[in-house]
């Protein structure tokens, strides 16, 4: 790819589909002719862009986390029943020395998580294939990933991951971190996964009884990965105070004893007694509003504006953001108490957002996103092909290999073998267009003037329309990003 020095303009068009957006669309290039920037202003002042809403009758298939969890608690009851009935079926026709009883045959339809997540991950596909940029569904992966709950974790978190996106992070994305902070460490999606149920305040009630004692996961990680940051000064220490400040923060079981099954509730009688200490300052026994002040405080602590602010850097600039546009996102996070529209809206003001080259490679989400809206939804709009190739590239949907989430650095999905299954999606999906039509004129409807000598020149060679949009798919241009 040719990369614009000093004396040169880069495309602002393309830098807007493809650093701030998801990719250009037929026909999208021309529609932000205009002015790029006020096109991505414009989705920032869009009311609900990114909601997803349960009453809209393209989503009848998505449920209310609650709902959701429910409906896995349930199956998973119904499962265990089957396999006790099955379990005593045996037993009896060995005691009787009558032939064994066949295993049951697998159900017709998807377990029910399967179904839910599937619901999920088309909903979130579409709201990919529908934005006029994508500006905002890019900030809600953005803020997805730095706070992730992974599908892998059992089927709970499977049924319920697309629910926790919608519900903790999508009404948020363009509001105030604190805001988006507190939902996310009081969904039951996110108390599950990082193991707050099994968190007892050892001198609480319950850790009496039942001499049971801390899990510090949830406190561990929303000091190191959602807040502050490693290297901001925290200690051991104010880990496990804050671990004890977070007791009785779980999500209620199916029993109900807590409250309506899949919630998230608050167990007083797990709940560690007392004062306690973190970050150097005391914060009063007060139930759950220990954490919710201990929460409110880290939100708006000054280690929390860099970490984001680094983050938000990197994304959307570089690997190696420069240090002075990060002082600038800290400032306005700083100065607008968290105000997540404002750091949007600073990003776009930022030089460096601009004139830096698109260096960064497409993330496996970002690359598949890209290709469904340059060459279409795919099969039936259904998202079975695009999340197989999502778990290809190495990024399955919902499910990164840790708290920290799926890397954001270009290293990371640059490899030789993650290029030659680029190659094969770009092929597969080139071949699913029905009426490619020139691939030089799509070449000039998704990148524009900024497709270099090179690129051209393999386009316009290629044997066939199919061989040449795949070849466009795998451009240079088209992978960066």
């Amino acid at each position: 790819m040719a990369v614009p020095g000093p004396e040169t303009t880069q495309d602002e068009i393309l830098v807007a589909f493809n650093r701030f957006g998801l990719g250009a669309r037929s026909g999208g290039r021309d529609k932000l002719a205009g002015d790029a920037r006020a096109a991505l202003r414009a989705e920032l002042k869009a009311p609900d862009i990114a909601l997803i809403s349960l009453d809209d009758p393209a989503y009848a298939g998505l449920k209310g986390s609650t709902s959701a969890i429910q409906a896995s608690m349930a199956a998973r009851m119904q499962r265990k029943l089957e396999r006790n009935l099955m379990a005593e079926r045996t037993a009896k026709a060995d005691a009787s020395q009558m032939p064994s009883a066949q295993p049951p045959a697998k159900p017709a339809v998807p377990r029910v998580e399967a179904e839910l997540f599937r619901a999920e991950a088309k909903a979130r596909l579409d709201k990919a294939l529908q934005a006029e940029v994508g500006f905002v569904e890019r900030l809600v992966y953005f803020w997805s990933n730095h706070f992730c709950v992974s599908a892998a974790k059992g089927p709970i978190v499977r049924a319920s991951a697309g629910a926790f996106e919608r519900e903790a992070i999508r009404p948020f994305v363009l509001g105030r971190f604190a805001d988006m902070l507190m939902a996310v460490e009081r969904h039951p999606a996110m108390l599950f996964y990082l193991d707050n149920q099994q968190s007892i305040g050892p001198d609480s009630r319950a850790g009496r009884k039942r001499q049971r004692g801390l899990n510090e996961n949830l406190a561990r990680e929303i000091l190191e990965l959602h807040t502050l940051g490693v290297g901001s000064g925290y200690t051991q220490a104010d880990v496990t105070s804050f671990a004890r400040i977070l007791t009785g923060w779980m999500m209620a079981g199916w029993e109900g004893r807590l409250g309506e099954p899949g919630s998230s509730v608050f167990n007083a009688n797990a709940h560690e007694p007392g004062d306690a200490v973190l970050l150097g300052k005391t914060y009063p026994a007060a139930g759950m509003g220990q954490a919710e002040a201990a929460i409110s405080d880290i939100a708006r602590h000054p280690a929390t504006a860099q970490h984001i602010a680094t983050k938000l850097a990197r994304h959307f600039i570089s690997d190696e953001p420069p240090p002075a546009a990060v002082a600038r996102l800290a400032k306005v996070f700083t100065r607008s108490d968290g105000n997540l529209r404002a750091l949007a809206a600073a990003l776009i003001d930022m030089p460096e957002a601009w004139s830096m080259p698109l260096t960064k490679m497409r993330s496996p989400f970002d690359y598949v996103a890209a290709i469904r809206r340059a060459a279409g939804p795919g099969p039936a709009n259904a998202p079975g092909q695009s999340l197989r190739w999502l778990s290809a590239l190495g990024e399955p949907l919902w499910q990164p290999p840790g708290p920290n989430g799926f890397s954001d650095q270009t290293d990371s999905w640059a490899s030789a073998e993650g290029m030659k299954i680029r190659l094969d999606i770009a092929w597969q999906a080139a071949g699913q267009v029905n009426d490619i039509g020139n691939p030089d004129d799509m070449l000039d409807a998704i990148i524009g003037p900024s497709a270099s000598p090179e690129t051209r020149q393999a386009v316009a060679r290629a044997e066939s329309r199919q061989q040449g949009l795949a070849l466009l798919l795998m451009a240079p241009e088209f992978q960066r990003r």
